[in-house]
């Protein structure tokens, strides 16, 4: 039996990653399962498709704008680059001081981990990836990641500690060519587990459409959910505004488990 307890999920922006990560944070936690979600989407809104109130989401900074922070962890100034900085600086705390809760769901948001989309080393970066190495590595509660089109917050170190990635795909070109390109770089990384959910998916056409061309086993889908468009607009959980989506998740939770010997 292997033991599910770090999924990343990914996929083209707009495509209900955010979403996706909400309800099966919820499931798990409904399921009994300790969740510590992770916004590593710079420009995700997990906090709100969570369902977290207004008054928590302020209290949630991206660490990689924490600068005081950084800068006592690393010895250096964020926003620089080249120089001395540690690349192995203190994260234990970070998770539990850092983040909000609600619902017994813990959040945590990472931010941005580039310097100006260089990709260049830099002390928040370092901070970043040795808090993400700490979280897949050394902390047991179920973690579900929130993350950009890519694998840019994990290195090859830490991606086999990923049980299993999750691209979510829509019925269209662009969608499976981004997914494409994830499972490219996600095998570069030797991660173990790929699966695709269809996502916003009205019919059978859309279903096949999406197994015809997606590079990676399809586990389950999503169907075009007006709840969930109304959730999104509204800051609202995504989990309680949309119960037909919820049941749709939960098989793909069970199937997902199923697919990995859970």
């Amino acid at each position: 039996m292997t033991a599910l307890n770090k999924i990343a999920i990914s996929g083209k922006g707009g495509v209900g990653k955010t979403a996706l990560t909400a309800l099966l944070s919820h499931i798990y936690t409904e399921r009994g399962r300790s969740v510590i979600a992770i916004d590593a989407d710079p420009a995700g809104g997990l906090a709100g498709a969570l369902g977290f109130p207004a008054e928590l989401i302020e209290k949630l900074k991206p660490i990689s704008e924490m600068e005081e922070l950084i800068y006592e962890r690393t010895g250096a100034k964020p926003g620089t680059s080249g120089g001395f900085f540690s690349l192995t600086p203190r994260v234990d705390d970070i998770p539990d001081t850092f983040s909000v809760r609600h619902d017994d769901i813990r959040l945590l948001k990472l931010g941005s981990i580039d310097l100006g989309g260089s990709g260049c080393m830099c002390p928040e970066s370092a901070m970043l990836k040795a808090l993400v190495t700490h979280l897949l590595l050394y902390r047991d509660e179920m973690m579900i990641m929130d993350m950009e089109a890519g694998v840019e917050h994990l290195g090859r170190a830490t991606a086999q500690a990923v049980d299993a990635m999750l691209i979510v795909v829509e019925p269209g070109r662009r969608s499976l060519e981004v997914a494409e390109r994830i499972t490219q770089l996600a095998g570069d990384l030797k991660l173990r587990h790929l699966y695709a959910v269809g996502n916003k998916v009205r019919t059978d056409l859309d279903r096949a459409f999406i197994v015809d061309n997606s590079p990676v086993p399809v586990i389950g889908y999503l169907s075009s959910s007006p709840e969930v468009i109304e959730a999104d607009l509204k800051g609202l959980s995504v989990y309680k505004a949309a119960p037909a989506t919820v049941a749709e998740a939960q098989v793909i939770v069970d199937a997902l488990e199923a697919a990995i010997g859970a």
